[in-house]
């Protein structure tokens, strides 16, 4: 009777120290696996495999602003761009040689806008004079050319023009501006052949008006037709440019 027991307790204590080792094991093998729950949470959490941009989609984000606001390539903004068309339109027109801006609206000057006179220059021999030609309009003009000059009634050939003084850029006279043209009479020399002269005309480029314009001095001036010369309209006389 007393085995039975002995056995019956034996059996009791080995199956609860079964149900323990089990429930252990249980509890181990949950305990193994959470790990690898928490890691596919935290990396679901991060946004890594799971299709969402990492921080370097930020960077194309910027390159796009960028690439708004980029140069030509010229290196210039559209801005610019826009003002080097309006420069190319020439709305502005160019500069005449006064400074001041010639545009299309600006006339020409006609023999009714200028008061042409003539002085000696030099001398004596006196072998160059210079025609002055004042704005007398009251609105500014373009003096084109060079005065186109008939010393004598024999000689109906105009003076012919030196192209070395011909100015850069168009002469443009305000209103009470003068504008000046050197003449070569003659060479001085009394072996010449040489008329005397008192008055003689001069018409402006474009405008078919003889201006009468009287020789300087009380005898006049002494012209050689063959060695007779003239210079363009220039804002002044240049060393140089003007010496013939």
């Amino acid at each position: 009777m007393n085995t039975l027991r002995h056995r019956s307790a034996l059996l009791a204590v080995a199956g609860a120290a079964l149900v323990l080792s089990l429930t252990a094991c249980q509890s181990d093998a949950d305990t193994k696996s959470a790990p690898a729950g928490t890691s596919a949470s935290a990396q679901a959490q991060d946004g890594k495999g799971t299709g969402t941009s990492d921080p370097a989609g930020s960077t194309d984000s910027a390159g796009s602003t960028g690439s708004s606001t980029s140069t030509g390539p010229n290196n210039s903004t559209g801005s610019k761009g826009s003002k080097g068309s309006t420069a190319a339109g020439g709305s502005a027109g160019t500069t005449g040689s006064s400074g001041e801006q010639v545009t299309a609206s600006t006339p020409v000057c006609a023999a009714r806008d200028v008061t042409v006179t003539a002085a000696t220059q030099d001398g004596p021999p006196y072998t160059h004079l210079v025609l002055t030609a004042k704005n007398t309009s009251g609105h500014s003009c373009r003096l084109t050319g060079f005065p186109h000059i008939q010393f004598l009634e024999s000689h109906k050939q105009d003076v012919p023009a030196v192209a070395k003084s011909k100015p850069a850029s168009p002469v443009v006279l305000t209103a009470g501006a003068p504008a000046y043209a050197l003449v070569k009479l003659s060479d001085g020399g009394v072996d010449e052949d040489n008329e005397p002269v008192s008055a003689f005309s001069v018409m402006l480029e474009g405008d078919s008006t003889v201006i009468a314009v009287t020789a300087p001095g009380s005898g006049g001036i002494a012209v050689d037709p063959a060695k007779a010369l003239t210079g363009y309209w220039t804002p002044e006389l240049r060393n140089g440019a003007d010496d013939f």
